[in-house]
């Protein structure tokens, strides 16, 4: 057996490069060496895959080999995202000393640890969109849940079940999600695979130590100002988060000054269901807008995270709404100031994220200057307003805080049109400091000053063919002839002596050659000095700053809503303590701004009431405007809790609490789930946390399943919301089921309505108006002939259909079934009802089921012995 080449000893680097990568095993580190970025091994190929960069083989040593790949480190903004954007965690491991100076080899470490959940570099981050890092403690008692923004300095606490939490994470889409390590299993099996997550340590999930890291963070003695003191599992999320900050080399947080509370009770609630359903932030189709996208016409990127952060988080207090309709209305009648406002706020630049760069040093002389800016444009706001005759707008611009100290320091000490990177030069203003602007007259003026020194000293002593010169012996010199040497000062000091001339030195020209000699470093030097001592006086004014920036995002969204009144006709909602629901002339948002120019949207009149129309059941065509009709409903109540004006000509909206919305069919394949499994979870939680003043929309219940189910299914849905919940909530009921319009014959509160549709000929024309009455056809072979279908297929389908028809008239399930719904309400079709012997069976076998720990196989199961006892 031949003996294995021994390998060499690492070298010093190396060795440096293996300590530093043991601290970081899970993530790729970039390691700075001289000019460049380079990454080893493992790191190597990822980098070299990721960023299609070359990767090539360097000996390490005189035997070993390895991976190597690397890029210049001023291009590291271009490939950091690209890493992360892959889902890596990067750690950027600097030089922390000159090795000019370093003996030995250049001491380096870690300076930031760059994930998804903390970025700050601009190419990871949206405008209009938060960079939020989820923190999760997940507890039988209850989550608490943690999201902070370190590009803003925003900071959330809330406490909830699973329920409420998979709602947050759907809100807030946080980039990153952090948790206990020992939760990781429970974590997908509730909420999916569809965040970046990362575990950490189970003893940095307790109170003690999540309280101490808090308090440090705020300076203060208890959390009380922030009201989330008795929140338990909160603080410790929050501390977590806070620990993952530090742990990943983030250290400089001053611009983390508050802890906001989230209370599930102070927002009209709205699942992950309805988020999605209602196509609140991301459209259903690749190419489809969403409700964000037609109501975001914000100036500034701070109102359009504001905007979005309101769609999610409506509001339930009316005075709070009030409020805000108030600004609109008074921003819509008076066009000049809101104009005014606008140009003023257009100019302010990201205010938020630019304070937050401001402790993590990573802000630079340009947007330090835009910071100013943005303090002279609040400035020119206040003075816009200032002759405002509203209450509103002046408590808003009262809190604006112009800061003049900072402002004219940085406008004295900056140059006009500072450069990017402070270590380009120029960042200073002339006059600000007496040795820098010496400094740049020797840099800039060498040459003039030369022959200053040289004109001066000739005509002192009387040399006329006096020269300056220079050589790398003993740098600059007074060169005499032999003929006028006799007139040399003693004072001058002989250095070299030619065949014609002679070369002196003065204590002058020495120290202007200490000065002129690396005038440009010292130049720079001194210019991140001050522009650093800059930094450090900003930091006393990150609160105001942030505070001008919450101010100034409000401010955007409440104007943006103006604007949107004026250019779409949308009209200020009437909210009162009321649980009804009255729309006149009601649109739909999103479709009618994808209308051609010119063409009207058909608007509707909608009335529900708990007391005399709780449920509406919608029939009509495939493709007439069944399911715009219930969204359009549903997106009218929510802009209304926004604050925003809506798209009717009226609309007079009852408090709402909770918007449920059972809307469209998709299976989750991934979660082994049908169709129809997904459409009952989903209707199931709706039926589990009606209120009274809910809002319910079920589009096509039951259609995932054969079709005598999906009758009786969404039949006893509608009785159950009816008769067999105390809280009436207002529902809307769309359904292809014709049957169900029987309902509105037992039923009190039931009200038949139909999409309106006229037939010319063979063909169906759309009309888009809702009208009283139930509709009995569902002119599928309409829409069929519409999408285009051979005319063959057509008639064959036609003769089927008549078949099928017949055949229907004859079954006994059928008769069955209209026997049932035709009966008396004593003795209708309900699965509630304990008249007959067999129903009483399925009822004791429904009580001794234990819901809560049913898996789904055993709900099937149990499903097919009801039906069993059904036969």
């Amino acid at each position: 057996m031949a003996k294995s080449r021994p390998t060499s000893a690492e070298t010093p680097l190396m060795q440096q490069h293996k300590t530093i990568k043991a601290k970081y095993p899970d993530a790729v580190l970039l390691f700075r060496v001289g000019d460049f970025y380079e990454t080893f091994n493992e790191d190597a190929v990822i980098a070299s895959r990721v960023l299609g960069i070359v990767l090539t083989k360097r000996a390490n040593g005189a035997a070993a080999h390895m991976d190597l790949a690397g890029f210049p480190h001023h291009a590291l903004d271009t490939y950091l995202h690209k890493l992360v954007k892959a889902g890596y965690r990067v750690a950027v491991c600097d030089q922390l000393e000159d090795p000019k100076t370093a003996k030995g080899v250049v001491k380096r470490g870690v300076t930031e640890m760059v994930t998804p959940g903390v970025a700050t570099h601009e190419k990871l981050l949206e405008n209009k969109s938060n960079n939020f890092l989820a923190a999760l403690y997940l507890d039988p008692a209850g989550n608490g849940m943690a999201f902070l923004d370190i590009s803003t300095g925003e900071f959330f606490i809330a406490e909830g079940n699973d329920e409420y939490t998979d709602k947050l994470l759907q809100s807030f889409q946080p980039a990153e999600v952090i948790f206990q390590r020992s939760k990781q299993k429970i974590f997908r099996q509730l909420f999916g695979s569809r965040f970046y997550t990362y575990a950490l340590d189970e003893w940095i999930f307790t109170q003690t130590y999540a309280l101490e890291i808090l308090l440090r963070q705020f300076g203060t003695h208890s959390l009380k100002g922030f009201g989330t003191e008795e929140m338990r599992q909160g603080i410790i999320a929050a501390g977590a988060a806070l620990h993952y900050l530090k742990d990943t080399e983030h250290a400089q947080l001053q611009h983390i000054t508050a802890l906001q509370r989230i209370g599930r009770e102070d927002f009209l609630w709205m699942d992950r269901f309805t988020i999605r359903n209602l196509e609140l932030l991301q459209p259903a189709t690749e190419n489809g807008r969403c409700l964000l996208d037609v109501l975001d016409h914000t100036v500034s990127p701070m109102g359009a995270r504001l905007l979005r952060r309101w769609t999610v988080f409506p509001l339930k207090d009316a005075a709070r709404i009030n409020e805000r309709l108030d600004l609109v209305t008074f921003f819509i009648a008076h066009p000049d100031l809101s104009q005014q406002l606008l140009h003023a706020l257009k100019q302010t630049g990201d205010v938020e994220r630019l304070v937050s760069k401001v402790p993590l040093r990573k802000i630079s002389p340009r947007e330090v200057m835009q910071l100013a800016k943005g303090l002279q444009q609040v400035a020119a706001i206040q003075e816009a307003g200032a002759g405002a005759d509203d209450k509103g707008l002046t408590a808003l611009l009262k809190q604006l805080q112009p800061c003049t100290p900072i402002l004219e320091s940085i406008l004295q000490r900056l140059a006009e049109d500072p450069p990017v990177q402070v270590n380009k030069g120029g960042v200073i203003r002339e006059g600000v400091n007496e040795e820098l602007d010496e400094l740049r007259k020797m840099a800039h003026n060498g040459k003039a000053y030369l022959t200053e020194l040289q004109q001066k000293e000739a005509a002192a002593t009387g040399i006329s063919s006096l020269k300056i010169g220079f050589n790398n012996v003993f740098g600059y010199y007074l060169e005499v002839t032999h003929a006028h040497k006799e007139k040399v000062p003693e004072t001058w000091i002989r250095k070299q002596t030619l065949t014609n001339a002679e070369r002196y030195i003065t204590p002058e020209i020495k120290t202007y050659e200490e000065k002129i000699t690396g005038a440009e470093e010292r130049i720079l030097a001194l210019e991140v000095r001050l522009f650093e001592q800059l930094l450090e006086a900003l930091q006393a004014y990150i609160t105001p700053l942030q505070t001008n920036a919450q101010v100034l995002a409000r401010l955007d969204c409440l104007l943006c809503f103006a604007g949107n009144a004026r250019q779409s006709d949308y009209h200020r909602p009437e909210l009162d303590e009321g649980r009804g629901l009255e729309i006149r002339a009601g649109r739909h948002p999103v479709i009618e701004s994808a209308l051609p120019p010119g063409e009207a949207y058909v608007a509707n009149d909608l009335q529900l009431d708990p007391d005399t129309q709780q449920i509406i059941i919608l029939t009509g065509p495939n493709m007439s405007g069944k399911s715009a009709l219930l969204r359009q409903t549903a997106l009218i109540t929510l802009m209304a809790h926004m604050g925003s004006y809506v798209p009717a000509a009226a609309a007079k909206v009852g408090l709402t609490d909770r918007i449920f919305t059972r809307v469209g069919a998709s299976d989750n394949l991934s979660g082994g789930e049908s169709t129809f499994m997904v459409e009952m979870n989903e209707t199931a939680s709706i039926i589990n946390n009606i209120t009274p003043r809910s809002l319910i929309l079920l589009d096509e219940i039951g259609r995932g399943t054969s079709t005598y189910d999906g009758i009786s299914i969404a039949w006893s849905i509608v009785e159950y919301l009816h008769d067999y919940t105390p809280h009436r909530p207002k529902t809307l009921f769309a359904t292809h089921y014709h049957e169900l319009n029987e309902l509105e014959n037992k039923l009190d509160r039931v009200r038949n309505f139909h999409i309106a549709n006229r037939e010319a000929g063979n063909k169906i024309i759309f009309l888009r108006k809702l009208a009283p009455g139930g509709s009995r056809h569902s002119f599928g072979l309409h829409v069929a002939r519409m999408a285009g279908m051979p005319p063959a297929l057509l008639e064959r389908a036609n003769a089927l259909l008549e078949q099928l028809e017949d055949k229907h008239l004859a079954d006994p399930a059928a008769q069955k079934l209209k026997k049932a719904a035709t009966r008396t309400p004593e003795y209708q079709l309900n699965i509630f009802d304990a008249h007959t012997e067999t129903f009483q069976d399925i009822r004791r076998l429904l009580a001794d089921i234990d819901i809560d720990r049913l898996t789904p196989v055993e709900a099937l199961l149990k499903l097919s012995e009801i039906k069993g006892l059904l036969k």
